[in-house]
C-alpha cells in the first residue's frame, strides 16, 4: 500500500531533522552583545572553543630590561627603526620578532654573515616595513586594536608569513562574452558561498578618494526602493566582505548589526564603530605599507596578478572574535607603541652586492553610536 504524497514528504523532513540534530547539538555558550530578546548575541561552540583557546596563546615574554644605556641608533650601522632603543632594549624586541616570525632560521632569515648592518635580504626591508606598520597600527588605530594592541606575532604566529593574508584573485578561466563577476567559485574569502570571490580588492586597499566611490551601504531604508541606487552586484559584493568578516572572526552578522535594522547605526553593538575603524585601518594598511614592497619583492612572495601578499580581518583575528583573545601583548613591548622612524646615517653594501636584494566611508558614523546598549564587556581590546 502506497502512503499518500504529503505523510511521505512529512516522514522525509522528519527523518532529515532527526539526522541533523543527532549531528550538532545547539551550543550551549552565549554571550549578549546588544539590546535583550533580538538574539544579538556571541554564540561559542564547545567543540572547537578549546583548539581556538589553544591558537590563541600568548608566549612567554622574553626578560625585561632597562631602558638605559647607548642607543642602538648610534652603536649599530643603518638602523632606520627602532634606533631610539637602547641597546637592550633594541636586543631583547630582535629576539621576540626572531620568536614570532622565525624561530626555525634564526637571525639568518633576516640578516647576513657579512654584517647585520646590509640589506642584502629582503625579508630585512619587509621586517623594517612591518615595524612600523605595527607601531602606526598601535599609535593611531586604538579606536580598533583598543588596549590591547597588536604585535608581530598576532599575525605571523611562528610563521615566517602569515597563514591569513591575500592577493587579487582573478578567479577561474571562464568561456568569452561570459560576464562571472567571480560568483560560484568556491572561495575560502566569501566562506565558500556563490557571492563574488574577491571582495578584498575593491573594499580593503585604495586610498580615502577611492574609499568614497564605492557603495558601502546597499542596505534600503524603506519599503520600496527610495534614494538608494545600488545594484544587485554591488551589494552581492558587500555581503561577500561581510562573510568574510563573520568567518575571520567566528561570529555572525549579529556580533556587529540588529538584524531588525542591518542600516541603523542607533541599533547596532559597539563592534560595528570597531569594525568601520578596522576598515580604515587595513585599508590604510595594505595600501601604504604592504604595498610599497612591490617594486622589490621577489614574485615567489606575490599573488598571481603580481601584488604582494596583504593583510585582511583573519591575519589578526584568525577565528578569534578578538586577535589573542584579547590578550595585552603590547604591554609587554611597549616599543611597538611608539613610532621610532630615523633618518640612516649611511647605508653600506658587501663589495659583492650589486643591488639590494630583491574611507572615507559614504556614510556618516555617529560619534557616540549605539549609546546604551548592552555590551557585556565586549568593547575594550581589539
Amino acid at each position: 500500500m502506497k502512503l499518500p504524497q504529503f505523510i511521505r514528504a512529512t516522514v522525509m523532513v522528519l527523518a532529515g531533522s532527526l539526522l541533523v540534530t543527532g549531528c550538532e547539538k545547539p551550543p550551549p555558550e552565549t554571550v549578549q552583545l546588544g539590546y535583550r530578546g533580538v538574539g544579538m548575541e556571541l554564540v561559542a561552540n564547545p567543540k572547537t572553543l578549546a583548539a581556538t583557546v589553544a591558537a590563541n596563546q600568548v608566549p612567554t615574554p622574553q626578560p625585561p630590561v632597562p631602558a638605559v644605556g647607548p642607543k642602538a641608533g648610534d652603536i649599530y650601522q643603518n638602523v632606520q627603526v627602532l634606533g631610539d632603543l637602547s641597546v637592550g632594549e633594541f636586543t631583547r624586541l630582535m629576539a621576540a620578532m626572531t620568536e614570532w616570525i622565525s624561530p626555525e632560521e634564526g637571525c639568518n632569515y633576516c640578516h647576513v654573515a657579512e654584517g647585520f648592518q646590509y640589506d642584502t635580504k629582503y625579508t630585512k626591508r619587509v621586517a623594517r616595513v612591518m615595524t612600523l606598520m605595527t607601531q602606526q597600527a598601535n599609535v593611531e588605530w586604538g579606536d580598533h586594536v583598543g588596549g590591547a594592541g597588536v604585535t608581530c606575532y598576532t599575525c605571523h604566529r611562528g610563521k615566517n608569513i602569515p597563514e591569513y593574508v591575500w592577493a587579487t584573485d582573478p578567479g577561474r578561466p571562464h568561456a568569452p562574452g561570459i560576464m562571472t563577476a567571480g560568483q560560484n567559485i568556491a572561495s575560502v574569502t566569501a566562506a565558500y558561498s556563490s557571492l563574488p570571490n574577491d571582495p578584498l580588492t575593491p573594499y580593503l586597499e585604495g586610498d580615502e578618494e577611492d574609499a568614497a566611490t564605492l557603495p558601502w551601504r546597499v542596505a534600503g531604508q524603506t519599503a520600496l526602493p527610495n534614494g538608494n541606487r545600488s545594484s544587485v552586484k554591488q551589494t552581492e559584493y558587500i555581503y561577500s566582505l561581510m562573510m568574510h568578516f563573520s568567518d575571520s572572526l567566528g561570529v555572525n552578522c549579529t556580533h556587529c548589526h540588529n538584524t531588525r535594522a542591518f542600516y541603523d547605526w542607533e541599533q547596532s553593538s559597539p563592534a560595528r564603530v570597531r569594525a568601520w575603524h578596522g576598515i580604515r585601518m587595513v585599508r590604510e594598511m595594505n595600501t601604504k605599507y604592504v604595498n610599497q614592497t612591490t617594486d622589490w619583492l621577489p614574485d615567489h612572495r606575490k599573488g598571481p596578478m603580481g601584488d604582494p601578499l596583504k593583510v585582511n580581518c583573519a591575519t589578526c583575528h584568525q577565528g578569534a572574535y578578538k586577535p589573542m583573545l584579547g590578550a595585552n601583548m603590547v604591554k609587554d613591548y611597549p616599543n611597538l607603541a611608539r613610532t621610532t622612524l630615523l633618518e640612516p646615517k649611511e647605508e653600506t653594501a658587501p663589495a659583492s652586492e650589486t643591488e639590494a636584494a630583491a574611507e572615507e566611508i559614504t556614510e556618516d558614523m555617529p560619534a557616540q553610536a549605539n549609546a546604551g546598549s548592552s555590551d557585556q564587556g565586549m568593547t575594550a581590546g581589539n
